[in-house]
Order: C-alpha cells, then sequence, then structure tokens
C-alpha cells in the first residue's frame, strides 16, 4: 500500500532555454544559417500560395463544389439497360428495390436519390416510381408501354443571363495632316 511520504512530485518538465551557453551552444538545435536559423523565422503558408494561383470564377456558388447547396447530393445514374437486365417484366421499380437487389446502399431507412438515364431501346414493361426519369429514358419506358410517375430530383442553379447594354459608336475624329 502506498503512502502519502512515498509519492513522486510528477510535474511539468522545466522548458530547457538553448542558446544561452551550456549544453545548448552555438546553433541551439537551428541548423546552420538560413532563414529558419534566424530570430523571428516564420515561413509562409504553402497552401495559401497555391489558392491564391487559382483563378476568381465567377457567379454564385461556382467554387463550392457541385451547388450553392451543398446539403443535396447528386442522384445515382443508372441505365434503363442495366434496369432490364435486372428486373423482371411488369416490376415495380423504386429505391427499395434496388436497395434490395443490392444496387444502391442505404443507411437504414434512406436511399440515395436515384435517377434512371439511357436511350437504349427496352423490351420489358416496367413502373417507375419515387425514381427520377431522363427525357431519353421516358421515352423509352413509353414506347415499351411501361409508366413513370414524373420525381423533380433538384437541378442546377440556372443563372440568368442578362445581355451587356450596347455601347454607342463613338465617331472617329478627322485624321490632321501631319506637319512639315
Amino acid at each position: 500500500m502506498a503512502n502519502l511520504n512515498l509519492l513522486k512530485r510528477v510535474g511539468q518538465t522545466v522548458k530547457t532555454r538553448v542558446g544561452r551557453g551550456g549544453k545548448r551552444g552555438k546553433t541551439s538545435g537551428r541548423g546552420t544559417k538560413g532563414q529558419s536559423a534566424r530570430a523571428g523565422n516564420k515561413k509562409r503558408p504553402e497552401f495559401r500560395d497555391i489558392i491564391k494561383k487559382l483563378p476568381k470564377r465567377r457567379g454564385y456558388g461556382k467554387n463550392r463544389g457541385r451547388t450553392v447547396d451543398g446539403t443535396i447530393p447528386a442522384p445515382v445514374a443508372i441505365s434503363l439497360t442495366r434496369v432490364e437486365q435486372i428486373f423482371e417484366a411488369g416490376a415495380e421499380v423504386n429505391p427499395k428495390a434496388f436497395f434490395s437487389k443490392g444496387i444502391v446502399k442505404g443507411r437504414g431507412a434512406k436511399f440515395p436519390m436515384i435517377k434512371i438515364v439511357g436511350d437504349g431501346a427496352v423490351t420489358k414493361k416496367f413502373s417507375f416510381t419515387g425514381v427520377g426519369v431522363s427525357k431519353s429514358a421516358a421515352a423509352a419506358i413509353e414506347k415499351a408501354g411501361g409508366s413513370f410517375v414524373p420525381l423533380r430530383l433538384p437541378k442546377k442553379i440556372k443563372h440568368v443571363h442578362v445581355p451587356a447594354p450596347k455601347a454607342v459608336a463613338k465617331k472617329s475624329p478627322a485624321k490632321k495632316a501631319p506637319k512639315k
């Protein structure tokens, strides 16, 4: 059993002051010469220089990854040909069906947004619900006799282009004759 008189004091170790005579003299662990050996040495942050070299892009949200609202995930694109290979004719195609077949991964009850893309010919009849469908895929689905409920997927922000006002043409001054 430990007694109070046997306990050793454990505190912060005293920081060794270098460059003031004694064991750590001369260059005091700074190497020889150069910027890092001088007093008040401070290297410039390199990452800042890299950022400064990047061009400033016009528009709101251009430099913020995918869109202005980074919380909206991009939909998972699945081709019509892949859907035809996986599902039987007359099948109900929705995010839950994709999850059960192991095509998309979900977190608990949450599934990623899915968009059906592709312009390939479809021979089977499907009914799509809860998924986005591209125009070309929609045409192919309807041609095969299938159906889909249109789903509004978040679109990228459209920037309205405002044309610049036309500049008024100025009359050029008459040319003067050269002096002799």
